[in-house]
Formats: C-alpha cells, sequence, structure tokens
C-alpha cells in the first residue's frame, strides 16, 4: 500500500498475503459478530432489517475472497492477478465504518437527552431528617411519606411536601422557567430539586422518589420520546419494503454485469456495493431523534409533550380554543370600581358590602374581602345571615336588612331606575360584573369586580393569529361579558354561556373545520380537553384537567401554547427534511453503487460504500440537533402564515330574551327546542340572563322562533 515496505516473508508470497488478510478480516468479524446474528436471524424470520445488508455484504466480500484464495494455490502462476480480486479488506472495512457511524450516531443521540440529565442532575443525593428531635443524613431513596426534613440555605429540596416551619425564598426556575425566587411559609407547597436561596425550612414530605413532581416530568419527557408519532409509521412501512427490494436489485446487479461478460469477481463487487450503501438506518432515524430533541427542547422551557403523536398534532393545529378564567384570565376577580349611591361615601358602600360578603365563599366576596384589607377595613357584625344560591345575600346590621348580588336579585328587593340600569349595562359591556349592594329598600351603590388578563394574553393571541390560527375564547360567562374580554384581546369568536358538555359540543363542532388544540386549566375543561384533537392543561391548574391532556405547560402563560406550536412546526419540517435526505440519498447512491455511471469513470468500491452509508446516518442526526439552537419563544422567524377562515357563509346571530326559565332543566328544555329547528345551527341558552343566543344556517323569521318558544309556556319578550 502506497508503496511502503513489507516483511520480506511476503515479499512475492502473494498466498501469504491472502491469509494474513483473511486472519485479519476473521478477528474484524468475530468482534463484529452482531451483524451476522442479528441479520441472518432476520432473514429466518422473513424481516431482513439493517444488520442483513450488512451481514450479506461483509460475508458475501469473505466469501468470494476465500474461494479467490485457494483459486491461488491452485494456479501459482496468475496468483499476483488473483491478489486483486482479493475482498477481505471490504469485508473487514464495511463493518469496522458502520460500527464507527453507530459510535458517532450513538454520541450525537446521547445529546439529545441532555434535557432528561440535566433534570435528574437536580435530584439530592442525601436529605437531612428529624427523627426523635435528632437530625441524621440519610440516602435520599431511604425518605418515607410523612416524615419531616430539614432544608438549608444553598440546598436542593428532596422532596414534594408542604413547610411547616420557616420563611425562605426558593429558586424554583427548573421547573417553572421563573427566575425570580417565590417566598415560602408555613403551610405552603415545595417541590423536589427546586433550591431553598435563605432561611431553614422544616417541611413535611407528601411525596416521594418517583411520585415527585420532577421524576413525573422526567417520566413523561422519557415515554413521550420513546412513542411513535403517525409520521414516523410511513418511514417503518417503507423500511419494511427497502430491504427486500435492495436485495433484489443486488441480485440483479451481479446477474446484469454477469450478462454483460463481467468476470464474476467485478459484478460480485456492484452487488455488494449495493446491499452495504443503502441506508434504511437513516430513514429509520429521521423521526424518532427529531422527536427526542425536540422533547428534550420542551422540558426545558416547561412543555411536556405525553406522546409524539402531540408533538405531530401540536404543528398541525389551525384552531386554538382557549378557555377564559384562568388561561386568559387570571382566575383572580379583582376590585375595579366603586360607585356609591348619591349621598353615600365610598367608605360607608365599602364597610356595608366587606360586612356582608365577610360571611360568603363566593370567588367575587374574595375579591371584595381582599380589596377591604388593602384599605384596613375591619368586619362590621351582622346577624341572619343568608346565601340565596345564583342571586345574592341577605344580612341584619343593627336592626337594618342589608343585601347584596346581582341586578336581577336586587331589582326584586327595590326599585332601580333607568341610570343605574345604563350604568350596570357599560360595566358589563366592559367585561365586569357590577355587585349591587341596599339598605333598607334603598341603594347604597355598586362595586364593580372584573377577573383581569394575563399579562401575555393579548401579544400571544396577536402571535397565535400571525401563525395562522383561529382563536375561539370559550367560557361559561354571560355573553355580554365575554363579548368585552374577547374583544379586549383580539380572538376572533367567543362562544359564552356554556356548560362543560357545551364546551365539549363547541369543540366538537370546530374539529370539523381543521385540527383543533383546547387550552384549560379547570375540572369543567376535562371534558372539552378530551374531545379535542390536542388537549393543552395550564400546568397550575387541577390534576383533572392534567390528566385529560395530551400537552402540559409547566409556566401557566398562553405564549408557550406559541412555543409549543412553533416547535412542533420546526421538528416536522426537521423529520421532513430527513425522510427527504434519506430517500434522495438511496436514489442517488445505489444507481452508483450498482455500476449505472461505469461507462464514464464512476466506480465505487465497496468500502467506501459503507463509510457514506454510515455518514448519511450521522448526518440525519445532526440535522435534528439543530434544533437546540431553535428559540421557541423569538417571534422573528415566524412567518406569516395564511390565516384560517371559516366557510365563506355570512353568521348569522340573534339573542332572544325568554321569561319563564327557572333551571338548569328548562335552559335544556329551550336549547333542544331550537336546535332541532333546521335554521339553526347552535343555540346558547341562559336561565340566568334569561336568554338564547342563537348561531343560523339561514334566514328564520322573529315570528317563528317567537311561536316555537311560547309553545313551551315560556314569553318571549325581545329577539335582537
Amino acid at each position: 500500500m502506497l508503496g511502503l515496505p513489507v516483511p520480506s516473508l511476503f515479499a512475492n508470497n502473494y498466498v501469504g498475503i491472502g491469509l494474513s488478510q483473511m486472519l485479519l478480516a476473521i478477528i474484524v468479524m468475530i468482534i463484529n459478530q452482531k451483524f451476522f446474528i442479528n441479520g441472518f436471524r432476520g432473514l429466518l424470520h422473513r424481516s431482513p432489517n439493517m444488520d442483513t445488508l450488512v451481514a450479506l455484504g461483509s460475508g458475501a466480500s469473505f466469501l468470494y475472497s476465500v474461494y479467490v484464495l485457494f483459486a491461488m494455490t491452485l494456479d501459482a502462476q496468475n496468483a499476483m492477478q488473483h491478489l486483486h480480486d482479493l475482498y477481505f479488506e471490504s469485508a473487514a472495512m464495511i463493518l469496522s465504518l458502520i460500527t464507527l457511524g453507530k459510535l458517532l450516531e450513538a454520541y450525537s443521540k446521547g445529546k439529545t437527552t441532555d434535557a432528561l440529565k440535566s433534570l435528574s442532575k437536580l435530584a439530592p443525593k442525601t436529605v437531612t431528617v428529624l427523627r426523635e428531635n435528632t437530625e441524621i443524613c440519610i440516602e435520599i431513596e431511604q425518605l418515607s411519606v410523612g416524615e419531616i426534613f430539614v432544608v438549608r440555605p444553598g440546598e436542593s429540596i428532596a422532596a414534594d411536601g408542604v413547610v411547616v416551619e420557616g420563611v425562605s425564598a426558593v429558586n424554583e426556575s427548573a421547573l417553572t422557567g421563573e427566575s425570580m425566587p417565590v417566598d415560602k411559609h408555613v403551610g405552603d407547597r415545595v417541590s423536589a430539586s427546586t433550591i431553598n436561596q435563605s432561611g431553614v425550612l422544616i417541611c413535611r414530605a407528601e411525596r416521594v422518589g418517583e411520585d415527585t413532581t420532577l421524576s413525573q416530568i422526567i417520566r413523561m419527557v422519557s415515554d413521550a420520546s420513546a412513542t411513535k408519532a403517525p409520521i414516523a409509521k410511513i418511514a417503518d412501512k417503507v423500511s419494511g419494503v427497502f430491504v427486500p427490494a435492495v436485495m433484489a436489485i443486488a441480485f440483479i446487479t451481479i446477474l446484469v454485469w454477469l450478462m454483460m461478460g463481467s468476470d464474476f469477481g467485478f459484478a460480485l463487487a456492484r452487488g455488494i456495493s449495493v446491499l452495504v450503501i443503502s441506508c434504511p438506518c437513516a430513514l429509520g432515524l429521521a423521526t424518532p431523534v427529531a422527536i427526542m430533541v425536540a422533547n428534550g427542547i420542551g422540558a426545558k422551557n416547561g412543555i411536556l409533550f405525553k406522546t409524539a403523536e402531540s408533538l405531530e398534532k401540536m404543528g398541525k393545529t389551525r384552531i386554538v380554543v382557549l378557555d377564559k378564567t384562568g388561561t386568559i384570565t387570571q382566575g383572580l376577580p379583582k376590585v375595579t370600581d366603586l360607585l356609591p349611591a348619591e349621598g353615600v361615601g365610598e367608605n360607608e358602600l365599602l364597610s356595608l358590602a366587606y360586612a356582608l360578603e365577610y360571611h360568603s365563599e363566593h370567588p367575587l366576596a374574595k375579591a371584595v374581602l381582599e380589596y377591604g384589607e388593602q384599605v384596613g377595613m375591619m368586619p362590621q357584625p351582622v346577624t341572619d345571615f343568608c346565601v340565596l344560591p345564583g342571586n345574592g345575600l341577605c344580612a341584619y346590621q343593627n336592626g337594618e336588612e342589608i343585601c347584596g348580588g346581582s341586578f336581577t336579585f336586587i331589582g326584586t328587593k327595590i326599585s332601580l331606575d333607568d341610570t343605574i340600569k345604563t350604568t350596570v349595562a357599560e360595566l358589563s359591556d366592559h367585561g365586569k360584573t357590577p355587585l349591587l349592594f341596599a339598605k333598607n329598600n334603598e341603594l347604597i351603590g355598586v362595586i364593580a369586580v372584573a377577573d383581569t388578563l394575563k399579562e401575555d394574553s393579548v401579544s400571544s393571541i396577536h402571535s397565535l393569529k400571525k401563525l395562522g390560527c383561529y382563536v375561539v375564547m370559550l367560557t361559561g360567562d354571560n355573553e355580554r361579558t365575554a363579548q368585552a374580554i374577547g374583544n379586549t384581546v383580539g380572538v376572533d369568536e367567543v362562544v359564552a354561556g356554556v356548560l362543560p358538555q357545551g364546551k365539549a359540543d363547541a369543540i366538537t363542532r370546530l374539529k370539523g373545520k381543521g385540527t383543533v388544540a383546547m387550552v384549560g386549566d379547570g375540572i369543567n375543561d376535562a371534558l372539552a380537553l378530551t374531545h379535542a384533537d390536542v388537549g393543552v392543561a395550564i400546568g397550575a391548574g387541577t390534576d383533572v384537567a392534567i390528566d385529560a391532556s395530551e400537552v402540559v405547560l409547566m409556566h401557566n402563560k398562553i405564549s408557550d401554547v406559541v412555543g409549543a406550536i412553533r416547535l412542533s412546526r420546526k421538528t416536522l419540517k426537521t423529520i421532513y427534511q430527513n425522510l427527504f435526505w434519506a430517500f434522495f440519498y438511496n436514489v442517488v447512491c445505489i444507481p452508483v453503487a450498482a455500476g449505472a455511471f461505469y461507462g464514464i469513470g464512476i466506480l465505487l468500491n465497496p468500502m467506501f460504500g459503507a463509510a457514506a452509508m454510515s455518514l448519511s446516518s450521522v448526518f440525519v442526526v445532526t440535522n435534528a440537533l439543530r434544533l437546540n439552537f431553535l428559540d421557541i419563544h423569538n417571534a422573528k422567524k415566524d412567518k406569516q402564515i395564511q390565516k384560517y377562515k371559516e366557510k365563506e357563509t355570512k353568521t348569522m346571530k340573534k339573542v332572544m330574551k325568554i321569561e319563564g326559565m327557572m333551571c338548569g332543566h328548562c335552559e335544556a328544555r329551550v336549547k333542544k327546542i331550537l336546535e332541532a329547528m333546521p335554521e339553526v345551527e347552535e343555540a346558547v341558552v341562559s336561565h340566568t340572563e334569561g336568554t338564547a343566543v342563537l348561531t343560523l344556517k339561514k334566514e328564520i323569521s322573529d315570528e317563528q322562533l317567537q311561536n316555537v318558544i311560547e309553545a313551551q309556556d315560556y314569553k318571549v319578550t325581545a329577539i335582537q
């Protein structure tokens, strides 16, 4: 080789050279025997695989070389010519180069699990527990549920639990991504692997080992990486046909060259080149490696995909349905306006409201109490406190009756003039809930309460629309409040006044128009989450919502919905690129290996074919690793996608005012009657508001609607 000197033993000893090559090849083949074991086992089971191609290529090279070696012993005069027909080096190098390719591939694939490794490293190895008032350091595996453990500043928290003593700031960025530490007091929950930064905390363990939030995240990401996306099934089907097809092409290649008068060694070399250059391995890696990388990136950013299928479907989403409370809004009502009646001071109004709401557990009552506490209000004693569900509250204070509640309820107690009606309507139009308070049959004033928007709601919905998504807001709130919030954040459609089943029905309707992702956080969203193509749970939501979903957002931000879609679409793009290059590689390289371009001087040595095959696999993995450079929250590279549009039919809506509906049964009855009409697509009915909001398929007269409702002994007072 290259004119280098050889030991005198081999000078003109061509058979000796052949024997030394055979021995070296045998050593390499024994070291790599797994290719032959797996390859021929697959062939015997009629399911040939990548190892089958490698084993056939290397085995054929070796056996033909052994045949040539024996021919050299019989034809000593032409031994030197026979020496050039030996392919022992190909038999060994095919195995060596493919093993090298697998080593590089394994190293590259190892990079895809860095996110899981970094999460696993967060867990402490030891924990200090209190046993019989003595601190003992034990292995983390020995910690039991209910045990009291101590966390000093700078230490990682060993388990999910509750603070029983101490005050400190805890860095939860590993789980939530939030850089600001969170203050923890007695009764607050702490999570495993978060870091205590200041004071000493004494905690009670509630979830340990595999049950901690961190372990569940790691398991969820691992499980998702192990599942197959629908697009991967295409590659699996192709690979199942690919290997037998390549074997057939290799056999035909040998026959064609023999028929064209080539010697057997040349023809065999072409067939072996076809076998070893073909790459179902690259085809098989095209999808799973990209999925693994994407799941790692998602985990780093607090986006957990439960399955590879959910990762794929997220990128195909064209309709995003957002629950209002807790998703678009904070889910924490706040007092926005104090409007005392004429001659009444703000302090008097707030004092009466604070005394009345102090005994209520309603979320709106908590907003009033929180506001009162901020201004130093103290509750005044009341007697005969009474809750009227769905209406309001009543009590006596210093012998005088005080009441609070909705406009309708207070209207049954006292006479309300048109000015108050206008004020209440204006507040409702701005998405606020007016609470009216009266004393001794006189109006004291109105306190407006509203659920505040999350900081990223408006910008995230704008980004979703830029990505071509049709954004729908779903809520159980009344139509007026919902429309006000919908207009503020800029959604395309508002579906209001719906119960859990109504939410699921709305999802079913939308699914007929495209892939739907439902984002929610509460128990009342669970049914809708399961009905959607992709259920997305806000991480701060209920366990029921998280269990019903396929994607979990740990950070409680709508911007992560945008990030999940960006990540999914980039992953799908990478998978398509990998599949294209895997197919393109084979389409181009197989004819070259078969000797189709021999006439113009292009001929492929089997050894170089094996190297090219290995490099193709490394290329596919490396292309997938480029996903690590993706910033899922960077909108600069977003391409303006044509917005999803409803069918080009004019959407017609009518709002009916109906009297006589007293309960949920009445509501369901009216809904059923209206939706049975061929002209009505959907009816959203509320007995508390006394309305029915109709979405029409085609025109229908007010008289027809009125007749069908009044035939059921209800009264229609207006149709708009």
